[in-house]
């Protein structure tokens, strides 16, 4: 089925991250503190590499302290943080240095396996960045020598955390604060798919019969980092539609489907879920622990696997083991699924990642046609 044959649908709005709506709160209070001028707009740099500006809709100025506030716009595509109103506050120290927290709303870390260590709040790693970042460009400009202590808070936030996955990974009292991009790109289901097969049409029409497939923008940084020498449009992300990805890749002509992905996602693929949303398809921790045993893990380390907080935490458990057949046998089982998925006729290798990276284990199998 040709793209053009995809009924058009209307284009959907983009939206923001609760990480991009802090950073711009938290660049107006500090503006606002350091002016004493109430901001009434603040512009900041995405991550994605484009400007973005943002109304504030509260704005508060005290003796050394200042608040802004930002309401989160999700897009087309609203999650259960569309709406909310994310407040920046903005304290003078006299020791040097920018100390960043969360209060009322904002998640605290609980349990290991996580993007932020125990102890601390749910603001994770990209948008810390930001609203760091941005604070020192603020202080540097205004050539401010005192440190600051800002507080990120969401009103709201612990219950609309309920409609969340945040409870099971350990994360309390609110939502966290995300975004790797700062842009929340919406698709629906068909629009998303039909943007599958155009790549994969454009792979093919470039002559690759070799692709990289991927869960994300992260994954995909990994996978031109481990294979550089295919063309930029080899490169595909397939978000949660694995299987789907998988049988239009052969039904054009590739060859050879190179996955590369991180634990959460790959350790179901493993399993045979092709299909892998967190809400439709939770990590499986018994299917993880009997992969741990079938490793060699011993009984301790299973039984650790099993009670897991999050599949990055596994991973954690087994590195920390030592048990690299894991990951190895791991990869195979996506490998094994993923050609039985396409009924054979592929190449597939697939290679994990840590969060931050690192290779955990690869694998490749010839899929007979």
């Amino acid at each position: 089925m040709a793209v053009k044959d995809v009924k058009q649908e209307k284009p959907l709005r983009k939206g923001y991250t609760t990480g991009a709506c802090a950073a711009a709160a938290v660049q107006a209070a500090l503006t606002s503190l350091l002016t004493g001028e109430k901001q009434e707009k603040a512009t900041i740099y995405l991550p994605a590499k484009v400007f973005a500006t943002f109304a504030i809709e509260h704005c508060e100025i005290k003796k050394r302290s200042a608040v802004a506030a930002v309401k989160k716009d999700a897009g087309d595509d609203p999650d259960v943080t569309h709406g909310a109103v994310i407040y920046a506050e903005v304290m003078l120290k006299e020791e040097a240095g920018i100390e960043l927290d969360g209060g009322e709303g904002v998640g605290r870390a609980t349990k290991p396996g996580l993007a932020v260590e125990v102890g601390q709040a749910a603001i994770n790693p990209v948008p810390r960045k930001m609203i760091l970042s941005e604070a020192e460009k603020i202080l540097k400009d205004f050539h401010c020598s005192s440190g600051v202590k800002i507080i990120i808070s969401v009103p709201g936030g612990e219950e609309m955390a309920k409609k969340t996955l945040n409870g099971r990974l350990g994360i309390v009292g609110g939502i966290s604060i995300l975004g790797t991009r700062g842009i929340v790109m919406p698709f629906s289901t068909a629009a998303y798919k039909a943007s599958i097969i155009q790549a994969i049409q454009v792979a093919v029409a470039g002559g690759c019969d070799h692709v990289a497939v991927t869960t994300g923008g992260r994954s995909e940084k990994y996978a031109m980092k481990q294979l550089p020498e295919l063309k930029e449009e080899a490169f595909i992300e397939m978000g949660d539609f694995v299987g789907f990805t998988l049988k239009h890749c052969k039904r054009l002509g590739i060859k050879k489907i190179s996955m590369v992905g991180m634990m959460g996602k790959f350790s179901k693929v493993a399993q045979g879920v092709m299909m892998v949303h967190s809400k439709s398809a939770p990590v499986d921790f018994d299917f993880l622990a009997g992969m741990a045993e079938k490793a060699g893990a011993g009984a301790k380390e299973v039984e650790a696997v099993r009670l897991a907080n999050t599949a990055s935490h596994a991973a954690e458990l087994m590195q920390a083991a030592g048990c690299q057949s894991f990951f190895e046998l791991l990869c195979d089982n996506c490998c094994a699924h993923a050609i039985q998925e396409v009924n054979g006729g592929l190449t597939v290798d697939t290679t994990l990642y840590t969060f931050k990276g690192e290779c955990l284990g690869r694998a490749e199998r010839h899929g007979e046609s």
